[in-house]
């Protein structure tokens, strides 16, 4: 078997191992974009589903007419399939769903928590598929038994708000178990030798976030993009909880004097707690309202110090700026190359 032979079965491999992927998303690959906030907008969006992904808007934060104008500029720039990702905790989810399905939106997703029973119902018989994330092999289940469509397993490597078990721990748990739904794994992703040993394992596909957050047409802020080629991923670290009494909700970013005056906040706030200065409720939403605009002057104000620069530990993997579909392409050939690495091992093995 020559080398243009070996590539061509590698990528007739890598489309059968994503396939179930590729067809439950409608795109030319089984590529994610994982929701950022002020990053997964509809620029970013559209062109990750132009070069073959899957986009997904962030929305998060958004009121219902902000998300709709959002939704509008990302159709006006790519006829391809993209997603939206939802909060189930917004005070308003029933009507950022009933956006997304007047508006077309063909696959939902929700975060942030179990999704109701209510709200699993409106995306379904809305006719959108449903994708949520799972943490943990039982709270899999209890989604798939809810009607949720697709998972999303995230490890503890990723970016912004992530729970507490690594992707590598959460694949062994959860991919062997369930075969009802496609779970796509998320976490740490940079290199396409990782999606393909996540693909064997049995995921439908990987969403990624860290590297397209980099990417030229992310409209993050120059010094937000100039730090990620700085960093290593060392230096992705998740916030301290002081106290236990104030749970904090893990938040991987970029070690900065920001993350720093984090836990001196907490102290500040215990302190007042304890004096009778603040009930429990007050200081517990004090600490919670810390972050409030802490991302934001990151991304689009540039203030990396002060601001909260949210990165998975795949950020040690950027290394220049590349527009989105130079990195998908990149990872698709390493995927594909990875495969032929297979073959050829396999081959010398019936040699020798």
């Amino acid at each position: 078997m020559d080398e243009k032979e070996q590539r061509v079965r590698a990528r007739r491999q890598l489309t059968a191992l994503w396939r179930r992927g590729v067809e439950f998303l409608g795109s030319e690959y089984a590529l994610l974009g994982g929701a950022m906030s002020w990053v997964s907008e509809h620029n970013l969006v559209s062109v990750i589903s132009n070069a073959g992904g899957f986009g997904v808007i962030a929305g998060g934060s958004m009121q219902p007419a902000m998300l709709e104008q959002e939704i509008a500029k990302t159709q006006a720039l790519t006829t391809k399939p993209f997603g939206v990702n939802l909060i189930t905790m917004h005070p308003r989810l029933d009507s950022l769903i009933q956006v997304c399905l007047e508006s077309g939106v063909s696959h939902i997703v929700l975060a942030g928590g179990i999704p109701s029973a209510a709200a699993v119902k409106a995306v379904k018989d809305g006719g959108a598929k449903l994708l949520a994330f799972a943490p943990a092999l039982v709270l899999a289940k209890r989604l798939i038994r809810l009607g949720v469509d697709a998972l999303i397993t995230e490890g503890s490597e990723a970016g912004g708000h992530v729970g507490p078990v690594s992707l590598t721990v959460l694949a062994q748990e959860i991919l062997p178990e369930i075969k009802d739904v496609p779970v796509f794994v998320a976490g740490g992703l940079g290199r396409g030798e990782a999606i393909v040993s996540y693909l064997e394992q049995g995921a439908a596909g990987a969403q990624l976030g860290t590297l397209f957050a980099a990417s030229k047409e992310s409209i993050a802020h120059e010094h937000f993009k100039q730090l990620f080629l700085r960093s290593s991923a060392r230096d992705a670290v998740t916030t301290v909880q002081v106290d236990e009494r104030f749970p904090v909700i893990p938040v991987r970013c970029i070690a900065n004097e920001n993350l720093r005056q984090f836990v001196t906040f907490q102290k500040k706030v215990l302190d007042q707690f304890q004096k009778g200065e603040l009930q429990k409720e007050e200081a517990q939403l004090e600490i919670e309202h810390y972050w409030a605009g802490a991302l934001r002057r990151a991304v689009i104000e540039g203030d990396v110090e002060n601001g909260s620069v949210m990165a998975g530990q795949s950020v040690g993997m950027v290394k220049e700026m590349l527009p989105v579909a130079d990195i998908i392409n990149a990872l698709v050939d390493q995927a594909v190359r990875a495969l032929e690495r297979q073959f050829l091992h396999v081959l010398e093995i019936d040699k020798g």
